[in-house]
């Protein structure tokens, strides 16, 4: 009997063992890539209205326009769409189509199209992506749906408002894929329903990726509330949120419009991991 039993404890920790490793490689491999999206010309006066207190008198700070693409696993997301392409002088020289062309990922692979807000240099190219579900601050949604009161455009969002995709009007925080790793933050202020991303890789570490809660730097570390934010109460309550989310995760903080920031992440087609 004692023999019996035995062999069925080296059988069963055997199987564990055999399953153990199955369980690791499971685990997806997640990595962030920045694609850019467009760069402003020269560098921009910010304090004509970046500062409601006039914080910024004379300051220039060369300002970019920031998309980024999710890998988790076999699944995609797309954080902003940034402006269209064209001949503006903000445009981008290549749309996001031919960037995530170049990386071997066709538009239809894309699962999720998720924006920080509604302005046009952050939904330009959102109409691209039709087949995939449209993440959106449930109050920047309710915006883009009453376009007559709120001044939102809805049209990059026709796909969806008429029905013709899936969308989420988030309420609160969203567990993309639901294990941590790609979260979707409410950090309403700058717009009703605006967002930021938080993003946990396993050689970089944690990322957080501000959205238009700030613009830049000097804006980000001294609390700068832009003249046109919807709401001054929020702002300064998402920024405090996101800076102790950003001090208890180590995280690395990028401000997508800060050209200065742009080095923080491995520059394109390479991903961060």
């Amino acid at each position: 009997m004692k023999h019996l039993l035995s062999l069925f404890a080296i059988g069963a920790g055997a199987t564990a063992i055999a399953h153990a490793p199955a369980a690791a490689q499971a685990a997806p491999t997640i990595t962030l890539t920045r694609l850019d999206c467009g760069t402003n010309g020269p560098p921009t006066d910010v304090g004509l209205r970046f500062s409601d207190t006039y914080a910024y008198n004379g300051l220039k700070v060369q300002l970019t326009f920031s998309c980024y693409l999710v890998r988790h696993g076999d699944d995609c997301l797309v954080w902003d769409t940034g402006n269209p392409p064209g001949n503006t002088p903000t445009a981008p020289k290549t749309s996001l189509a031919d960037l995530l062309a170049q990386l071997g990922i066709k538009l239809e692979q894309v699962k999720y199209v998720a924006v920080s807000h509604y302005h046009g240099d952050h939904t330009g190219q959102v109409s691209a992506f039709p087949a995939a579900t449209l993440l959106i601050g449930k109050g920047d949604w309710e915006a883009v749906n009453d376009a007559k009161s709120s001044g939102a455009n809805p049209a990059p969002f026709t796909n969806w408002i008429s029905g013709g995709g899936k969308v989420e009007a988030l309420p609160g925080d969203k567990d993309v894929f639901g294990d941590g790793s790609v979260v979707v933050l409410s950090t309403p202020g700058h717009t009703p329903g605006h967002r930021s991303l938080l993003v946990r890789l396993r050689d970089t570490g944690n990322v957080l990726i501000t959205g238009d809660l700030a613009h830049f730097r000097e804006n980000y570390e001294g609390n700068g509330v832009p003249t046109f934010n919807t709401s001054r109460a929020e702002t300064i309550a998402s920024l405090d949120r996101f800076k102790q989310l950003a001090k208890n995760l180590k995280a690395t903080v990028i401000i997508q419009h800060d050209a200065r920031d742009v080095s923080k992440l491995p520059a394109f087609p390479t991903a961060a991991k």
